[in-house]
């Protein structure tokens, strides 16, 4: 009960929180200015953001909180603003799926009970919820690549399978995929009412929980859509890097980077202690604790309001927890400062951002394919595309974070394309590496797509030091790093 008292404690204060200040999921965005004296709207002067960061998170309950992404009843959103003679051309849209069950356990306790079938009465709901089990039932004879075709369609076990989706899971990309529809079909119609299937891109690695959250969007944005016209692509790679993901310099960065992490746990002697005290709880060595990653079992027992395990010598409570949470946060702190992560994010995030920057100059061609792409995949994949694209200060993807990209044709100069970036909502395309001063110069709201294509085609080889370089093979060989 006393663990109960405090959740609910933390939620009053979280949404509090939120209320207060509603841009805390990213940055601090700078208002537009407000007219005086009566002054017309078209006499406002927009003042674009600064590049600012985010402030430091420094209460690990609040940062878990978030982290949970529990769905409310509305959500801020930037995606789809642009002044009127803008035309909105094509949308990549990249999810981490929804919440789900951990993908390891606490050694010797019992596995949190949690229902993983789609229940209408119970919380958290959504409106098309029983409508969206309704229509997979009919999704049998869809198209998807193996092994796509095996897995199932929706969450249905009375006991949570590891790393299934959740109701919770389900109902945020119900969510995300309703408002995505509110904004990109009904405002901007971005799809004709008789879209086809040349006209999505619809890509997802091979795991239940990644193809069910591209599908509960996709019900989302298209509400009983044709399953003749549906073709999920399966990508191996969490990466999506497609046939180029043979990059022996990227996992020579990625070894330094986990020594880093190594490192730095070893210097965390309050850490070394709780992993202590967890192994004597649970009776196994410290090192089977700590392998079994205990903090991804414990933020579902969080983020679902289940009490912490405990056996005959004693209980895991929410100071092991904060103490494990508040070093992940001092993790990514230093991660920045160290930047080796973001060398092994620039190669790694290359290939589907190469990708995209051809999907968007064939749409700024007039070519119609492909106007809407969805990205089903995990944080590992949206993780180093957040720092690849320079947005260094982003909190680590919650469950069903959503990165989008939007390319904007200007009526009144129809040669000319730009593009937004938005997370979770917050249009951070002035955060970006390869726009960050674009704003001082410029009163459009958005960055010249040509910056992107620079940027993805020579500026992310000048970042990683290999000005030599000219192409993302070259950089994944360099010799001498």
């Amino acid at each position: 009960m006393l663990f109960r008292s405090r959740f609910l404690l933390l939620l009053a204060l979280a949404a509090l929180l939120a209320f207060v200040s509603l841009s805390l999921q990213f940055f601090h965005l700078t208002p537009v200015s407000t007219a005086k004296n009566g002054a017309s709207s078209k006499s406002r002067k927009r003042v674009m953001p600064e590049p600012v960061t985010e402030p430091p998170v420094t209460d690990p309950i609040y940062e878990a909180l978030l982290y949970c992404n529990i769905p409310s009843v509305a959500e801020r959103s930037m995606e789809g603003h642009a002044p009127h003679h803008f035309k909105l051309v094509s949308v990549h849209v990249f999810i981490r799926h929804g919440d789900r069950y951990p993908l390891y356990v606490i050694p010797k306790t019992k596995r949190p009970e949690i229902d993983c079938t789609l229940v209408a009465n119970r919380k958290p709901y959504h409106p098309k919820l029983e409508a969206f089990v309704s229509h997979m039932l009919k999704g049998s004879g869809a198209s998807f690549e193996s092994p796509l075709h095996s897995l199932p369609l929706y969450p249905s076990h009375p006991l949570c399978e590891l790393g299934e989706l959740t109701q919770t899971g389900v109902v945020q990309h119900l969510q995300n995929g309703q408002l995505l529809r509110d904004i990109y079909l009904k405002k901007h119609k971005l799809l004709p009412s008789d879209w086809s299937t040349d006209q999505l891109y619809l890509e997802t690695t091979g795991k239940s929980r990644t193809l069910q959250s591209g599908l509960a969007l996709l019900y989302g944005f298209l509400p009983d859509f044709d399953w003749k016209k549906i073709h999920f692509r399966h990508q191996p790679s969490a990466l999506f890097c497609s046939g180029n993901c043979f990059c022996p310099v990227r996992n020579q960065y990625l070894e330094k980077e986990q020594r880093r992490q190594y490192l730095l746990r070893l210097k965390n002697s309050q850490l070394e202690r709780t992993y202590e005290d967890m192994a004597r709880i649970v009776d196994v060595p410290t090192k089977q604790l700590r392998a079994a990653n205990p903090i991804d079992s414990m933020l579902c027992h969080f983020c679902h309001n289940v009490s912490f395990p405990c056996t005959r010598n004693g209980c895991i409570d929410m100071e092991h927890f904060k103490v494990i949470k508040t070093h992940q946060i001092e993790d990514e702190r230093e991660r920045r400062e160290k930047k080796l992560y973001l060398g092994y994010a620039l190669l790694g995030a290359h290939p589907i951002l190469n990708q995209t920057i051809s999907r968007m100059q064939r749409a700024a061609e007039g070519r119609k394919e492909e106007v809407f792409a969805l990205y089903s995949a995990h944080d590992v994949t949206l993780s180093p595309l957040l720092s690849a694209l320079g947005l260094m200060e982003a909190r680590f993807p919650r469950f069903a974070a959503r990165l989008i990209l939007e390319l904007w044709q200007d009526r009144e100069k129809p040669s000319e394309h730009s593009v937004r970036i938005l997370y979770n909502g917050v249009d951070v395309t002035f955060h970006t590496s390869f726009c960050q001063d674009h704003h001082k110069h410029s009163s459009k709201p958005m960055c010249p797509l040509e910056n992107l294509v620079r940027f993805v085609k020579k500026d992310m080889f000048v970042a990683l030091g290999s000005s030599g370089s000219t192409s993302y093979y070259d950089a994944c060989h360099k010799e001498g790093f």
